[in-house]
């Protein structure tokens, strides 16, 4: 037996129920294809070569961190980008900086190198940035020639 539809009498085939699981499991294959190469396309790569090695000094790296005693804010003000860092006394901390990378979380498309420079109470340096969400990767070097690494969100209000 086969399902017959009332008002036009016409039968449902087989050929028909196989071009509907066709069609459908076409629909969900493309689906699933094209977000896969959105997101190997956007993958913006390695953080390290080897997470095993990082982890082994990973707690000594943070407690040596955390032992300078940094209170460290981000702010966009009238298209400069205010990186503050207060010391444990309050006072302003003028590090070394090692790297900054201004980004995006989940692209490297607009990846920057913010330009600071010191204000005598921060490092700013001007910046373009579109509403959003973004990240500065920063390492810095303290005076006693300790690592200090963080990364830092900001948002961006449209």
């Amino acid at each position: 037996m086969s399902a017959v539809d009332i008002e036009t009498g016409r039968r449902l085939k087989g050929w028909h129920v196989l071009a509907m699981f066709v069609g459908g499991f076409s629909i969900i294959i493309s689906v699933n294809l094209l977000l896969a190469f959105s997101a190997v396309r956007t993958f913006p790569g390695l953080e390290t070569e080897s997470s095993y090695v990082a982890s082994q000094t990973f707690d000594d790296d943070r407690a040596a961190q955390d032992a300078l005693g940094w209170d460290v804010g981000l702010a966009l003000q009238d298209g400069m980008l205010v990186l503050d860092i207060i010391g444990p006394e309050g006072a302003p901390v003028r590090p070394e900086i090692v790297s900054a990378t201004l980004g995006r979380a989940t692209s490297v498309a607009e990846d920057r190198t913010p330009d600071f420079a010191w204000t005598g109470s921060a490092l700013a340096a001007p910046v373009d940035l579109a509403p959003g969400n973004w990240n500065l990767r920063v390492e810095l070097l303290a005076e006693d020639g300790t690592a200090f690494r963080r990364r830092i969100p900001l948002v961006v209000p449209r």
